[in-house]
């Protein structure tokens, strides 16, 4: 939770240690330790960006660089441990405040907000509201910012001077970690440069002709084969090959989308690109009459992902 604190003049990254015990009488009087919005740890269910909204992921992304060495990372352990990032329904996330006069699901003191909220952020409400995300994540790169992740100068400071807690800094940093080994591998990278190079291609049921003609299949196989990884000829094959992920895996760029009645009857295979505005999208070769092409994947028929390993 983001609270009022003067920082201490001199402490650096490395005294992180003694100087929560300076500031420790200071933090007393304030708002205390917080751990998310319920002041207590959010458990398993909030550590990971599995569930994370993909607005929350792209305000994440986009906020971050308004400020120069600061990680998205950062910004999504702590949204994940102040809210589980937008979806917790606790007292003071959607609207009131908590036991500790916290509000929004990045939980700001209201005078905090206040000094974070402008200028207000493209998307974000007019006038800033604690409770509106893109307000809340774009005020909490700037508190953050002012506050030594600018550069990355002295970022445990930062992220306690957020939360006065050395627990809380502990497991913000852990956790941005664990998301930061959320990357493709350089195979599945190939993949999706080999992918984008191929939009524009039309469709053709059966071909694998690059600069020619692809099936969707025909594409995810070829795509792969540029990086000298075999993958079967069909769509069904493929997902046989690698199988499906748990429900809600983050997703990684190179990750292979399926779509069909069953996972026994896939009809469809894509590759995941990433975030594009904000939305998750896939290079596929859709159906006859259409080109290879970028566009979104939240279909009714989608099984879920296979991730290739190289």
């Amino acid at each position: 939770m983001s609270g009022g604190l003067g920082r201490v003049v001199g402490a650096g990254a490395a005294g992180l240690v003694g100087l929560v015990v300076v500031v420790a009488g200071a933090a007393a009087g304030g708002t205390g330790a917080i751990l998310g919005a319920s002041g207590a740890n959010t458990g398993a269910a909030g550590l990971s960006l599995n569930a994370t909204p993909a607005n929350y992921l792209a305000l994440y992304e986009e906020a971050a660089t308004t400020c120069p060495g600061l990680s998205w990372t950062v910004l999504a352990a702590i949204g994940t441990v102040e809210s589980a990032n937008g979806t917790s329904n606790l007292p003071g996330v959607h609207s009131g405040a908590n036991y500790a006069g916290a509000e929004g699901p990045l939980q700001f003191e209201a005078a905090t907000f206040a000094e974070y909220a402008y200028p207000v952020p493209l998307g974000g409400a007019d006038p800033p509201s604690p409770y509106d995300a893109t307000d809340a994540v774009y005020a909490a790169a700037r508190d953050l910012c002012a506050n030594g992740a600018r550069d990355g100068v002295d970022l445990p400071w930062a992220i306690y001077a957020y939360n006065h807690d050395p627990s809380y800094v502990t497991h913000v940093l852990s956790l941005a970690d664990s998301y930061e080994q959320t990357t493709p591998s350089s195979a599945a990278e190939e993949a999706v440069a080999y992918a984008e190079a191929q939009v524009g291609t039309p469709y053709r049921w059966g071909a694998e002709a690059p600069g020619v003609a692809f099936d969707c299949s025909g594409l995810t196989q070829a795509a792969f084969a540029a990086s000298a990884i075999r993958l079967p000829r069909t769509a069904q094959g493929q997902l046989d090959a690698v199988g499906l992920l748990p429900g809600g895996t983050p997703l990684v760029p190179g990750d292979l989308l399926f779509f069909g009645a069953s996972p026994a009857a896939v009809s469809h295979v894509g590759i995941y690109i990433g975030l594009i505005d904000g939305s998750p999208r896939m290079i596929d070769a859709p159906h006859d009459g259409t080109d290879v092409r970028v566009e979104p994947f939240s279909w009714p028929a989608y099984l879920g992902v296979g991730r290739v390993m190289s």
